[in-house]
């Protein structure tokens, strides 16, 4: 099959992609949306001081497999000279593609000038990619969103910047960093930002179910589309499958793997913890399943959680009987 698309010499094949995602991208998850159809992987953003000061549990964030190339790593920072060392760093590493963060909205970050804090200074961003550029050989893309606000939408004006200044790729999420996630995205802005740049464009914003896909794409002319919050606990939209049509045995299989893949990457510890956001989320669709939700909710330990599991499986079974 030829590619769906190209990130300058790196070949795409499909057109719906998981999201970078703090806390959520990590490697077990992307390893699981990469065997449903994930077209290609981005990690957890990191910042750039924290990777020039060689922090491990930053550098942790940016291992993959070979099965998840093509891989961006994805970076935020408010300072050119930092990013571009941060970037030649990382890219030891051997990513396919290196991305730059421009659409946090978290005042944490964009408050101090980085993810959706760039946005604020088109010059800085003219600046931050002319170098980038330069600086690494692998792709160089950008997520952005809309603007700081309603008052601020200059997503052509970056848009082009980026393409001036050497960016690969262009991610658009179809909000402003005041909504946050709050209101519509707006399909039409991305679009625009399609119609602008010679470069491939990804949509982000609102795409909820398989049909989503094909909607936005058909509205945008997107390249690809890219899935966030839907794809957390539903990692079957990348096989094109809805989550009302995937059956419990499978959800309870999935559940099994996601908790295996977390503890050994992470650990004991810190792999079921991080396990637990996801947890809740693979069964919120499921009907008459308050019991199978308090259990996990209260479940102390991976044990906890698969005899919690293998109970309710068995409930299913004698009923279907």
């Amino acid at each position: 099959m030829p590619p769906t698309f190209h990130v300058r010499n790196i070949p795409v094949h499909g057109d719906a992609i998981l999201a970078p995602m703090s806390g959520y991208s990590d490697l077990p998850f992307r390893s699981i949306c990469r065997e449903l159809g994930s077209a290609m992987s981005y990690t957890e953003f990191v910042p750039a001081p924290c990777l020039l000061a060689g922090a491990e549990a930053v550098f942790r964030r940016l291992i993959f497999t070979p099965a998840e190339r093509p891989i961006a790593f994805q970076i935020f920072g408010a300072d050119e000279d930092e990013l571009a060392e941060a970037a030649k760093r990382i890219e030891e590493l051997e990513p396919d593609i290196i991305d730059v963060n421009m659409g946090c909205w978290a005042d944490t970050v964009a408050l101090h000038g980085a993810g959706a804090g760039l946005l604020c200074e088109p010059a800085r961003i003219r600046r931050i990619f002319a170098k980038l550029t330069r600086s690494v050989s692998v792709p160089v893309t950008g997520k952005i969103r809309l603007g700081w606000d309603d008052a601020s939408r200059n997503y052509l004006e970056v848009a082009k910047i980026l393409e001036d200044n050497g960016a690969s790729l262009i991610a658009v999420h179809g909000r402003t960093k005041a909504q946050a996630y709050k209101g519509n995205a707006d399909w039409d802005a991305i679009a625009e930002v399609k119609a602008a740049v010679k470069v491939p464009v990804i949509g982000s914003g609102d795409v909820k179910g398989v049909a989503d896909i094909e909607r936005m794409k058909r509205h945008t002319g997107v390249d690809a589309v890219m899935i966030g919050r839907a794809a957390i606990g539903n990692p079957w939209i990348f096989a094109r499958r809805e989550r009302r049509d995937v059956p419990f045995g499978e959800v309870a299989a999935m559940i099994r793997k996601h908790l295996a893949l977390s503890l050994e990457f992470y650990g004991l510890q810190e792999g079921f913890m991080l396990f637990r956001r996801h947890a809740h989320k693979y069964i919120f669709a499921i009907p008459m399943a308050d019991a199978l939700r308090n259990a996990l909710a209260n479940a102390k330990t991976p044990e906890s959680v698969l005899e919690t599991i293998r109970q309710y499986e068995a409930g299913i079974l004698r009923l279907a009987v």
